[in-house]
């Protein structure tokens, strides 16, 4: 459509702001005249570096926007870009309210994403259940867009080429191994694969090939210094680099090694190979990082934890099923991992 101008409203969390860039990516190839204004946080405004037609409203949800005073106000700045279209990618409160403002103004054409909860209920309660995949949700973003006019296909998505990583000498590599990005850490305990067997794994590998350790905070900085510590082949990235730096390091990896968590998607964006833990949640719910096989991921034994997927995000807690990640041998990890670098 010519002359089209989409909002898209998509906030947090950064895993899912990250899904959002192969669906951008085909509108803006199937329709190089529509101009997208992504609304998120201005933290996660690198994950869209290399997008051409792409603006940025980066709201302050915790103090100017904060208030329904504050979202109008966002609203009128929204106004004022004189849009065609409304993508609410994330129905929440705050983009509940934002689209009701936009509704008198009826010739802005507005779309918004059905998340399946109901599916989701059923798919997470604590019974024996078959397990139904759910529409994955990179492909609910894109029936957004459908909605909007503008149906686009996933299937060849185009990578786009990263800026060189100019600060690839101070991972002081000795050598010119395969790389290995291994992202330990999730968001919620369920989801996170016990740090002593993830340590196994890092033993392993760094022996053949070497390995960047990804994490947030001084928390997660200090326990990865001691793995870094071990190995001149394994280094510890938190807080070498701002995001968009790390992005980039991000494409250039062989592989990468993660929780279901937002490191895996923006592997994925850059056609990296990724494999994913899980322990919770599961792939069915449809969180896999977009294009990757689905012998990699591998998940926690429903033979012994039957009620798994107990969580769609890993917040929710259930009493004896604790320790559901132990059942992940790391030998079935460094395998597929030794399997893919070698293919």
């Amino acid at each position: 459509m010519l002359n089209s101008h989409i909002i898209v409203f998509r906030l947090s969390a950064m895993g899912d702001v990250a899904m959002c860039v192969p669906v951008i990516r085909a509108i803006l190839k199937t329709y190089p005249n529509t101009k997208i204004t992504m609304v998120t946080q201005r933290r996660f405004v690198p994950i869209f570096d290399g997008l051409k037609n792409v603006d940025f409203i980066t709201p302050d949800l915790k103090n100017k926007h904060k208030t329904p005073i504050g979202l109008y106000n966002l609203f009128s700045q929204i106004l004022r870009l004189r849009p065609t279209h409304i993508a609410d990618l994330h129905q929440v409160i705050r983009t509940k309210l934002l689209m009701a403002y936009f509704k008198r103004y009826f010739w802005i054409k507005q779309a918004k994403i059905d998340k399946g909860r109901a599916s989701k209920k059923r798919l997470t309660k604590k019974k024996l259940k078959t397990l139904i995949p759910l529409t994955p949700q990179i492909f609910r973003y894109a029936q957004v867009f459908e909605k909007l006019g503008f149906p686009i296909s996933l299937s060849n998505d185009e990578i786009p080429v990263m800026p060189k990583f100019s600060k690839f000498k101070e991972l002081n590599f000795e050598n010119h191994r395969k790389i290995i990005g291994i992202a330990p850490f999730a968001a919620h305990e369920s989801k996170q694969y016990p740090l002593d067997l993830m340590q196994k794994i890092v033993a392993n590998l760094q022996r053949d090939y070497n390995v960047v350790l990804f994490g947030f905070g001084d928390y997660e900085k200090n326990k990865l210094d001691v793995w870094a510590d071990a190995s001149k082949n394994v280094i510890n990235s938190v807080g070498m680099f701002e995001l968009g730096e790390e992005i980039q390091l991000i494409a250039l990896l062989n592989l990468m090694i993660s929780m279901d968590s937002a490191n895996g998607h923006l592997a994925s964006n850059y056609n990296v190979p990724v494999i994913t833990l899980w322990g919770s949640t599961h792939p069915c719910l449809g969180f896999t990082p977009f294009g990757q096989p689905k012998e990699n991921s591998i998940v926690s034994n429903r033979s012994r934890f039957p009620f798994i997927p107990t969580s769609v995000y890993g917040n929710k807690k259930v009493k004896g099923y604790e320790d559901v990640m132990r059942t992940i041998d790391p030998k079935l990890v460094i395998d597929l991992a030794y399997k893919i670098l070698n293919n």
